[in-house]
């Protein structure tokens, strides 16, 4: 199963809200589970450099099932996954990257952020992922009360 638009959509809200609340300014990138984009958006004044960072980081948190911070622990020198980045046509290993759950737990896309710090930037995906999170624990319930 893939990450619906509507979901992609939600995830964008949720993300520009919580960087707005933070006075940041983002690049927000939607992929599905193939790390194909689904939605995208750039806030006004957001940095151009970074569209191309919020895009890899969302394909690294899809292709690996993992937040793109964690793939950069493992690929620091003397690692197993040392030089990991290179491959792929270029992945994003530091925060800002996080895989996006369905409700059985597996991977349906991801999303990826990228315009502050990478503290900030992986605050504001979290935001983005947990609201697909949220909506459709929200869905399950409106189903068991029908």
């Amino acid at each position: 199963m893939n990450i619906t638009l509507l979901q992609a959509e939600t995830a964008i809200k949720a993300a520009k809200e919580k960087a707005s609340e933070l006075n940041l300014l983002m690049n927000i990138c939607i992929v599905d589970s193939g790390a194909n984009l689904v939605a995208f958006a750039r806030m006004d004044g957001a940095w151009l450099g970074s569209v191309d960072i919020s895009i890899k980081k969302a394909k690294t948190a899809a292709w690996f099932f993992m937040n793109s911070g964690d793939l950069g622990a493992l690929s620091q020198p003397g690692g197993s996954l040392y030089n990991i980045e290179h491959s792929n046509g270029g992945l994003i290993t530091f925060p800002g990257g996080i895989p996006i759950k369905g409700e059985d737990g597996k991977t349906i896309g991801a999303i990826g952020v990228s315009g502050s710090t990478v503290e900030n930037d992986h605050t504001v995906a979290k935001a983005g992922g947990d609201a697909v999170k949220q909506g459709s624990s929200k869905k399950e319930k409106t189903v068991l009360n029908s």
